[in-house]
Protein backbone atom coordinates (compact mmCIF):
# COMPACT_ATOMS: atom_id res chain seq x y z
CA UNK A 1 0.00 0.00 0.00
CA UNK A 2 2.03 2.93 -1.37
CA UNK A 3 5.06 1.42 -0.26
CA UNK A 4 4.69 1.87 3.24
CA UNK A 5 5.02 -1.19 5.62
CA UNK A 6 3.61 -1.69 8.86
CA UNK A 7 5.73 0.72 10.89
CA UNK A 8 5.07 3.57 8.86
CA UNK A 9 1.40 3.11 9.41
CA UNK A 10 0.93 2.63 12.89
CA UNK A 11 3.52 5.91 13.63
CA UNK A 12 0.93 7.84 10.67
CA UNK A 13 -1.62 6.87 12.99
CA UNK A 14 -0.02 7.54 16.39
CA UNK A 15 1.03 11.41 14.47
CA UNK A 16 -2.82 11.85 13.18
CA UNK A 17 -4.21 10.68 16.77
CA UNK A 18 -1.46 13.22 18.68
CA UNK A 19 -2.43 16.34 16.08
CA UNK A 20 -6.12 15.89 16.01
CA UNK A 21 -7.21 14.24 19.09
CA UNK A 22 -8.92 11.01 20.01
CA UNK A 23 -12.29 12.88 20.30
CA UNK A 24 -11.76 14.49 16.60
CA UNK A 25 -10.62 11.47 14.61
CA UNK A 26 -13.88 9.86 13.72
CA UNK A 27 -15.36 13.10 12.57
CA UNK A 28 -12.04 13.32 10.44
CA UNK A 29 -12.55 9.95 9.16
CA UNK A 30 -16.32 10.62 8.40
CA UNK A 31 -15.58 13.33 6.79
CA UNK A 32 -12.93 11.76 4.59
CA UNK A 33 -14.84 8.61 4.19
CA UNK A 34 -18.10 10.79 2.74
CA UNK A 35 -15.54 12.78 0.04
CA UNK A 36 -14.21 9.36 -0.92
CA UNK A 37 -17.55 8.57 -1.47
CA UNK A 38 -18.77 11.80 -3.28
CA UNK A 39 -15.41 11.38 -5.64
CA UNK A 40 -16.13 8.13 -6.45
CA UNK A 41 -19.73 8.81 -7.77
CA UNK A 42 -18.44 12.04 -9.49
CA UNK A 43 -16.62 10.12 -11.82
CA UNK A 44 -19.14 7.28 -12.51
CA UNK A 45 -21.65 9.71 -13.19
CA UNK A 46 -21.91 11.18 -16.76
CA UNK A 47 -20.87 14.80 -16.95
CA UNK A 48 -23.72 16.83 -17.29
CA UNK A 49 -24.26 19.79 -19.92
CA UNK A 50 -25.24 23.05 -19.44
CA UNK A 51 -26.46 24.61 -22.33
CA UNK A 52 -28.59 27.27 -21.80
CA UNK A 53 -27.67 30.81 -22.21
CA UNK A 54 -26.33 33.15 -19.66
CA UNK A 55 -27.66 36.64 -19.13
CA UNK A 56 -25.11 38.60 -19.00
CA UNK A 57 -23.58 37.77 -22.08
CA UNK A 58 -24.54 39.54 -25.09
CA UNK A 59 -25.56 37.39 -27.74
CA UNK A 60 -24.39 38.01 -31.25
CA UNK A 61 -27.01 39.53 -32.94
CA UNK A 62 -27.54 42.16 -29.91
CA UNK A 63 -24.11 43.53 -30.37
CA UNK A 64 -23.41 47.34 -31.92
CA UNK A 65 -20.68 49.10 -33.28
CA UNK A 66 -19.24 51.28 -30.77
CA UNK A 67 -16.71 53.39 -33.19
CA UNK A 68 -19.76 55.05 -34.68
CA UNK A 69 -20.37 56.33 -38.16
CA UNK A 70 -21.96 53.88 -40.85
CA UNK A 71 -21.15 50.67 -43.12
CA UNK A 72 -17.49 51.59 -45.30
CA UNK A 73 -16.63 53.59 -42.70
Amino acid sequence: MFGLGFTELVVLLVVVLLLFGPSRLPQLMESLGRSIQSFRKGIKEPPEIDVTPRDDEPSSTTKTDDRGGGPGR
